[in-house]
This record gives structure tokens, C-alpha cells and sequence, in this order.
């Protein structure tokens, strides 16, 4: 199973390709995850990308794609993979489908349909533990009331890409870069549109009916 999950910020894609990832035994890939990893160490590349992400832009594309090649080529990565949060613009779908080839080839692309309305009230409500990045929402799933998180004590904050004048910034950026993948992906006959404004569960059942009937 080679699965790209497309969508703007803040539509579930995340939460649901855990759940696959467990289920399938294959390994979930966000870069968003390796970079902030390195904006943790605090790397060269991790001090480049904090910027760029706090502004709510997107990390250049050679970067990016250095990072999933050396990613793709580990072994756990042969039985299969989920692609989540990548590729992010029509040159790095491109470059993608080059690094894989006909053989290694992506077999099908989920895109999570949420509204706009809906993504700014699911972000804005996010909260992130400093400690061991788990993730709160105070709407479904609020953090403890003494602002501790229940896994490992660290502090509870609102990272500075959650608030809605960068949320709102993240989506007039997806709009112009990483839209345009629906449709390159449509022409290849791989994209499969996932109603993901529906509560978890419901949209895990149709996911897996989905990926049932490829």
C-alpha cells in the first residue's frame, strides 16, 4: 500500500493515517513531523524551517524532497507507506513520481474535503504540549485545567502556527501551492475524495471502505 493523504491544514489527515499506519503495520511519513523534530534540536535546517513555518510559508522544495528520499529508502518503507503532509506542490508531486517510478509508484491519493469555517475552529482550538508534542483540542479533547499535560507533565501551549491569523495565512498558501495537486493527482485517476468534516469515527469507517474497494 503506497497511500498519499492530501488536504489543507487542520482536516484530520494526521489523526487518520496513525490509525492506518497501526492497522497496516506501515510506516506514516509527515515531514511536517521531521521538521519540527529538527526545529526541536535545534538544527541549521531546523532554525530555517522554524521561520518559515511560524510565518505560516512552506520549506523549499529541495529540502523537502532530500528529507522523504532519505525517508523512502529505510526498510520499513518497503512493504508500503502513507504519505501525510507530501508532496505539497505540483514540483515536488512531480519529483515524487520520478524518485518512485513505474514500479514504486503511488497507488492512490485520499483527499480530505473539510470547509474553510470548519479547518480555522479546528486549529485555533489546537493546543501542543512542550514536552512530548502531544496534541489537546479545547473544544473535543481539552488539556487538564492546571495547563499540565497528562502524559508527561510538560507545559500546554498554543504554538504560534495555531493562531487564526496564521491558520488563515496556511490556507491562502495552500490554496495557491498545494490545491492544484487535486487535480494533477485526478488525471492520474488516483484521486478519491474522503468526506472528512464528519466525526472521527465516521470517517475512519468510510476510509476504510474506501481503501477496501482500490
Amino acid at each position: 500500500m503506497r497511500v498519499i493523504f492530501l488536504g489543507a491544514p487542520g482536516t484530520g489527515k494526521g489523526t487518520q493515517a496513525v490509525w492506518l499506519s497501526d492497522k497496516f503495520t506501515i510506516p506514516q511519513i509527515s515531514t511536517g513531523d521531521i521538521l519540527r523534530k529538527a526545529v526541536a534540536d535545534g538544527t541549521e535546517l531546523g532554525k530555517k524551517a522554524d521561520v518559515v513555518m511560524k510565518s505560516g510559508g512552506l520549506v523549499s522544495d529541495d529540502l523537502i524532497i532530500a528529507l522523504v528520499r532519505e525517508r523512502l529508502d529505510q526498510p520499513d518503507c518497503r512493504p508500503g507507506f502513507i504519505l501525510d503532509g507530501f508532496p505539497r506542490t505540483i514540483a515536488q508531486g512531480e519529483s515524487l513520481d520520478l524518485m518512485l517510478g513505474r514500479d514504486g509508484a503511488i497507488q492512490s491519493v485520499i483527499f480530505f474535503e473539510v470547509s474553510e469555517a470548519e479547518i480555522v475552529r479546528r486549529l485555533t482550538s489546537r493546543r501542543t504540549c512542550s514536552g512530548c508534542a502531544r496534541n489537546y483540542n479545547m473544544i473535543s479533547d481539552p488539556p487538564p485545567a492546571s495547563g499540565l499535560c497528562g502524559s508527561c507533565g510538560g507545559r500546554i501551549i498554543q504554538r504560534p502556527d495555531d493562531s487564526e491569523e496564521t491558520v488563515r495565512k496556511r490556507l491562502q498558501v495552500y490554496d495557491e501551492k498545494t490545491a492544484p495537486l487535486k487535480e494533477f493527482y485526478n488525471k492520474q485517476k488516483k484521486l478519491y475524495i474522503l468526506r472528512a468534516e464528519q466525526p472521527v469515527e465516521r470517517v475512519r469507517e468510510e476510509l476504510a471502505a474506501l481503501l477496501s474497494g482500490l
